[in-house]
């Protein structure tokens, strides 16, 4: 596939998925529904994935949705999930209690927003619909940008450019969380662009390391278990004080991405270290 061919799939899909992620959020604002999850633009991207595996004549499993590998990823994934949230939720209750706010942790699932949050209580049903939103969640963005993008990009590009290439995208497609606070008036265009510019870095961080991760595994799963636990966790698991909740989220988010990304670098390097021995 000519590199120019491979740009304009890229970018002809990438920017008709933004639009329609961005007339939900704008218009239906399904986060902010019962659902508490944008989902529509996820059911969206699913289907003209499963539209251009039909027309490349590739299945799932070429992406990276393969039974190979299953458990192996799965456990990796979590695990990374675990260790980098346990690190940095308690990072976050050292530095609420410095500061003398008495943190502790209450379970209840709201949208996930550094700016915004819709709370819709802890009941059965609520973590239930927030387990299948984040399951489709996962599904779309795995299998789009380091699925599909990727499985074009390689063709053309190395796979570092390809995963610098997937992180970009996947950090620009999160800017979109700012448009209803910049409309509402909540937010003004200076906050916007320095919140939008921290949606990219943290985005493309996670994003990088699931590529990674793809890479070194051979499959999707490690990512995609991680990427859910990351957005179940952060959707359900909150730090409370008499004067707010997830008041110090950015930090919780923020080290949690660094240390995965760490984490994973660390297992590479060494991987790479073992194959010159």
């Amino acid at each position: 596939m000519e590199k120019r061919r491979a740009i304009s799939i890229m970018g002809m899909m990438f920017i008709l998925l933004m639009i329609i992620r961005t007339l939900e959020i704008i218009f239906v604002k399904t986060d902010q529904t019962w659902v508490g999850e944008n989902i529509l633009h996820k059911i969206c991207c699913i289907l003209l994935i499963w539209i251009a595996l039909s027309m490349i004549k590739s299945h799932w499993s070429d992406l990276g949705f393969s039974k190979r590998g299953l458990f192996t990823g799965l456990k990796y994934g979590f695990a990374l999930g675990i260790s980098t949230f346990f690190l940095s939720y308690a990072t976050e209750f050292i530095v609420l209690s410095v500061m003398g706010k008495h943190p502790s942790l209450r379970f209840y699932i709201t949208n996930f927003s550094l700016t915004q949050t819709h709370t819709n209580g802890s009941s059965l049903l609520a973590v239930i619909v927030c387990i299948i939103g984040n399951l489709i969640n996962v599904w779309a963005e795995e299998g789009l940008f380091r699925g599909l993008f990727c499985k074009i990009g390689i063709q053309c590009y190395s796979q570092k450019t390809t995963n610098i290439i997937q992180a970009l995208l996947f950090g620009i497609w999160h800017i979109t969380n700012v448009i209803n606070p910049l409309l509402d008036g909540s937010m003004h265009i200076a906050m916007a662009v320095f919140m939008g510019t921290g949606y990219i870095l943290l985005s493309g961080i996670l994003a990088y390391e699931w590529g990674m991760c793809a890479a070194l595994s051979g499959t999707l799963w490690v990512g995609a278990s991680e990427h859910l636990f990351n957005n179940f966790i952060s959707n359900s698991l909150h730090t409370v004080t008499e004067t707010g909740a997830d008041e110090l989220m950015i930090i919780r988010i923020t080290l949690s991405n660094i240390l995965s990304l760490l984490f994973v670098l660390v297992i590479s390097q060494r991987n790479k270290h073992k194959s010159f021995q």
